[in-house]
């Protein structure tokens, strides 16, 4: 291209830039002017109601008051969030498990009778205990504590009953063992099966609780007072001795006899000691001692220590119950009352014996007459056991000759 028409064209761009520039300025001073017309129009209508008439003193007030009420509904909003976030921090503590309907096990004729036994208006919550310092509480663990928690719901009235861990039952999938291995080989899931199918009951809630949980619900409560006698001292503090190491947390020996506080650790050996007079079925004794132990503490505490208890324990166990369930129960608390405990199979239904490979068990000496018992003992009513149960008590009369 001719160097003066290079020229030209350089001129032409400029002046296209110029007209660009002048006319964005003028878009720009006509903004600023809508928006300073905008704001005087603001400025001529503050005071006046939506008709453009100037407002009243009343109508000031009214729109004050309404921005004072706004403000504070803001503030409950927030708060409320701040509790609800608390609530949810708090449960996801909790080592919740959902259990399917469909997954629970309950005898056929039970669920037909229901409806018209006296079963109808108890709540059966199932209570493991597993040997565990190290948290694991889902499975892979033999529960060294079962009981089944009956709840009156019309009266709070509570009773206990431990199913002996070497009871010899089917484990839920026609399989014989003591009963406790159904907890090791299937989790809380299995190990409710067992029960429901064994006993004809209706259990679909479990709480699994590990050495730290209990020793902390203890400690969270002050301590309980609990009756030790000579026998019992020089393995309370073995127990505790072994448990401290695992726990890492300090101990103090227990050094006389007689009824006195026991801070969580000594509570939670108590609860072991099987090498008595008496054996296991003295030990299913001492750990329903404790826990109306506990509970008697738990009905005198304030709402504060029940609170600082949750937050001890939350992380320490597995439960099928929702928070809502948890605190709905923690808040009711000292409308229950235990007033009764025994152990099954009962002492005069019951044996002991070697069954093969399964070793040393405690044999329920028909287990239909004993499951009549139970439910006797529990709902006051007079009950004729399943074909289920008569089923698995002609399997146990053949295979240990009891």
């Amino acid at each position: 291209m001719p160097i003066d028409g290079v020229m030209e064209y350089k001129r032409l761009c400029g002046r296209i830039r110029e007209r660009k520039m002048a006319e964005n300025s003028r878009k720009q001073r006509g903004s600023e002017a809508a928006v300073d017309s905008g704001n005087a129009r603001k400025r001529k209508t503050a005071g006046r109601n939506g008709s453009g008439q100037k407002m009243s003193a009343r109508e000031r007030e009214k729109r004050k008051r309404k921005k004072i009420i706004l403000f504070i509904v803001e503030i409950f909003a927030l708060l409320l969030m701040v509790v609800v976030l608390y609530g949810v921090t708090k449960g996801e503590k909790v080592g919740k498990v959902d259990l399917k309907e469909e997954d629970i096990v309950i005898n056929q004729e039970v669920k037909e009778r229901e409806e018209s036994t006296k079963m109808k208006g108890y709540r059966n919550i199932a209570l493991f205990g597993v040997d565990s310092t190290t948290g694991a509480l889902a499975k892979n663990t033999r529960s060294d504590t079962i009981m089944i928690a009956s709840i009156n719901q019309d009266t709070g009235e509570c009773k206990l009953v431990s199913v002996y861990r070497d009871t010899y039952l089917n484990l839920s999938n026609d399989t014989y063992n003591k009963c406790n291995a159904a907890y090791a080989k299937g989790g809380p899931e299995m190990a409710i099966n067992m029960l429901n199918m064994n006993l004809d009951m209706n259990i679909t809630d479990f709480v699994t609780v590990g050495f730290a949980g209990l020793s902390d619900t203890i400690d969270a409560l002050g301590g309980i007072m609990i009756d030790v006698d000579e026998a019992e001292i020089g393995h309370l503090n073995s127990y505790q001795f072994t448990m401290a190491e695992d726990l890492k947390r300090p101990y103090k020996e227990v050094t006389q006899t007689g009824y006195q506080l026991l801070n969580g650790l000594q509570a939670t050996a108590y609860c072991r000691i099987r090498y008595t007079a008496g054996d296991d079925f003295k030990r299913t004794e001492r750990q329903r001692e404790v826990l109306m132990a506990v509970t008697e503490a738990a009905r005198k505490a304030s709402p504060s220590v029940i609170n600082q208890i949750a937050n001890d324990i939350f992380n320490e166990i597995y439960t099928s119950l929702d928070l809502s369930e948890i605190i709905s129960l923690l808040g009711d608390i000292g409308k229950y009352r235990i007033v009764d405990q025994a152990g099954f199979p009962h002492e005069d239904y019951r044996t002991t014996g070697n069954v093969g490979t399964k070793g040393s068990c405690v044999i329920p000496v028909d287990l239909k007459t004993n499951v009549e018992w139970l439910h006797s003992f529990l709902f006051n009513e007079d009950y004729s056991a399943s074909g289920d149960v008569q089923s698995y008590s002609e399997k146990i009369k053949s295979d240990t000759g009891k």
